[in-house]
C-alpha cells in the first residue's frame, strides 16, 4: 500500500501527518499492546508466587515487549492464519518464547484463566490512553496555548461584533479568541477526569476459571491490582465478557465537544477572512484557484472543519454503539473498535491545519477600524444606558427612533442628537466621549 493506493486519506494523502498514530492504532499497534498485557500478566502471577521466573526469563519477556517489531507481529499473523483467532495467536507466540528460553513448564501460565476480552479490553484502553496522553491532548493544549498568545497579542484591537449577523456592541479581538481558549481548557479538563476503564475478569466477568483453580485467592483484589497498578487503567468491578464502554463513550463525546469548539473557531476565522479582517501570508508557487489568479483561499480552516466533521461522525457512532451489547457479549464491538484510530487521524489532520492557518493570518486593523467608524449606531446602547442612569424619560425609545433601520448613522448625527438632549453639560461630554472604537467593555484579565 502506498499514499496513492490507500483507500482512506488518513493513511494515504495525509499519511505523513498521521504516521505517529500507527504505533497505537494499527494492526501492529493492537498486537503490540496485546503482547504487553499478556507478558505483564504472566509476570504479575509470578510476582504473586504462583510460580517462579528466573531473572533471565523475565529479561527475555520484557525484551519482547520493549523491542516488539513488525517481524514479531508477522509471526503472530502467521500463527493466526492457522488458529483463526487473533488473541490465541499471541498466546502461542509467547509460548514459543518460553520454549526458546527453556521455560516450557511455564507455558500454561500464559493467558491463565483469561478470555480474549481480558486482553482486548485492557490492550485497547491502554493504547487509547497512551495515544491521548502522548499525542492528542498535547495537540489540543498546544493549539489552546497558541490561541492564548494571539489573544494577548490582539488584546487591544477593537472589533465590531456581529450578533445575528448584524452590527452589535464592539468587542476586542483578543477577548473573542479567549472565548475559544476558555472553552478548550474546560473540555480538556473534563476529558482528563474520565477514567480509562478496563475489563478483566474472565469469560463472563466473574473470575470463574481463576476461582475454580485457586479458590482461596482474592481474585477481585488481584485483578484490581493488576489493572490499576500495573497497567495504569481502572478496572470496572461488574462487567459481562466485555467492558461496558461507558467511560470510553464519554471520552468520545468530550472529543466531539472539543471538535465542535474548533469547528466554531474555524468558521469564525473563515468569516473574518471573508470580511477582510485578516489577510493570509502567501507562499511562492502556491495557487489559490485554478481559474482566478488573485485568490488566497482560507483552505486550512476549511480543511480543519471538514476533518473535524469526519472525526465527529465516527466518534458519534463509537459513543452510541459500543455501550450496547446483547446479553453477556456479542461481537459487534470488535470490528467497530478497530476503527478508533480513524477519528484520531482526522483530529490530527484538523489540528495541523488549524495551526498552519493561524500561523498565516495577517491582521488588517485598518479594515476593522473602518467598519467601526461606519457603524456609529452601535453606541446607542451606551447612550441609552447612561440616560437611564440619569433618569431621562424613555431613552431606549429615543435611541430606537434615531437608529433603527436607518441607512447611515455617523458621528455627526449622533453628536447632534446628544446636543439636543435635556441633560447637563457634563453628561453630554460623557456621552460624546463614547465611540465605536472605545466602547468595548471590560473582561476578566488574561
Amino acid at each position: 500500500m502506498s499514499k496513492l493506493t490507500a483507500i482512506s486519506p488518513v493513511d494515504g494523502r495525509y499519511q505523513k501527518q498521521t504516521a505517529a498514530l500507527s504505533s497505537y492504532f494499527s494492526e501492529f499497534g493492537l498486537i503490540k499492546y496485546r503482547v504487553l498485557v499478556e507478558v505483564h500478566y504472566f509476570l504479575f502471577l509470578a510476582d504473586k508466587k504462583f510460580f517462579k521466573v528466573t531473572p533471565a526469563l523475565r529479561k527475555a519477556l520484557l525484551h519482547v515487549v520493549e523491542k516488539f517489531s513488525e517481524a514479531d507481529a508477522e509471526k503472530i499473523k502467521t500463527i493466526e492464519a492457522t488458529t483463526n483467532h487473533d488473541v490465541k495467536a499471541v498466546e502461542y507466540f509467547l509460548k514459543e518464547v518460553l520454549d526458546k528460553n527453556k521455560a516450557s513448564e511455564l507455558k500454561e501460565w500464559i493467558h491463565f484463566g483469561l478470555t480474549s476480552q481480558d486482553i482486548n479490553n485492557t490492550a485497547i484502553p491502554l493504547s487509547w490512553k497512551e495515544a491521548m496522553e502522548n499525542t492528542v491532548l498535547p495537540s489540543y493544549i498546544n493549539l489552546q496555548n497558541n490561541l492564548y498568545q494571539l489573544a494577548k497579542k490582539w488584546k487591544k484591537v477593537s472589533l465590531l461584533a456581529r450578533t445575528h449577523g448584524q452590527a452589535a456592541s464592539p468587542t476586542t479581538l483578543g477577548k473573542e479568541i479567549m472565548v475559544f481558549v476558555e472553552r478548550l481548557h474546560h473540555q480538556v479538563e473534563l476529558f482528563t477526569a474520565i477514567p480509562y476503564a478496563a475489563k478483566f475478569g474472565g469469560a463472563t466477568g466473574n473470575f470463574n476459571a481463576h476461582h475454580i483453580a485457586f479458590p482461596k485467592k482474592n481474585w477481585v483484589s488481584l485483578g484490581n491490582e493488576f489493572v490499576d497498578d500495573v497497567l495504569g487503567l481502572q478496572r470496572m468491578q461488574f462487567t459481562t465478557q466485555i467492558e461496558h464502554y461507558d467511560h470510553f463513550a464519554a471520552q468520545c463525546d468530550t472529543l466531539k465537544r472539543l471538535n465542535n469548539i474548533l469547528i466554531d473557531l474555524s468558521r469564525d476565522i473563515w468569516t473574518y477572512i471573508s470580511m477582510d479582517y485578516f489577510k493570509q501570508q502567501t507562499k511562492k508557487g502556491e495557487v489559490g484557484s485554478s481559474a482566478m489568479p488573485h485568490k488566497v483561499n482560507p483552505i486550512d480552516f476549511e480543511n480543519a472543519e471538514g476533518n473535524l466533521g469526519m472525526a465527529n461522525a465516527i466518534l458519534e457512532h463509537l459513543a452510541a454503539k459500543l455501550p450496547i451489547s446483547r446479553l453477556q457479549r456479542d461481537l459487534t464491538d470488535s470490528t467497530v473498535l478497530r476503527n478508533i484510530g480513524v477519528p484520531v487521524g482526522h483530529i490530527t489532520i484538523a489540528l495541523n491545519s488549524l495551526e498552519k492557518g493561524l500561523g498565516k493570518l495577517i491582521l488588517n486593523e485598518e479594515k476593522m477600524q473602518a467598519d467601526l467608524e461606519n457603524n456609529w449606531a452601535v453606541v446607542a446602547e451606551a447612550i441609552q444606558t447612561i440616560l437611564r442612569r440619569e433618569k431621562y424619560p424613555n431613552p431606549y425609545e429615543a435611541l430606537k427612533d434615531l437608529t433603527r433601520g436607518k441607512n447611515k448613522i455617523d458621528k455627526k448625527l449622533m453628536h447632534k442628537f446628544i446636543d439636543g438632549l435635556k441633560v447637563t453639560a457634563a453628561v453630554k461630554k460623557e456621552l460624546k466621549a463614547i465611540t465605536p472604537h472605545n466602547y468595548t467593555g471590560v473582561t476578566a484579565e488574561y
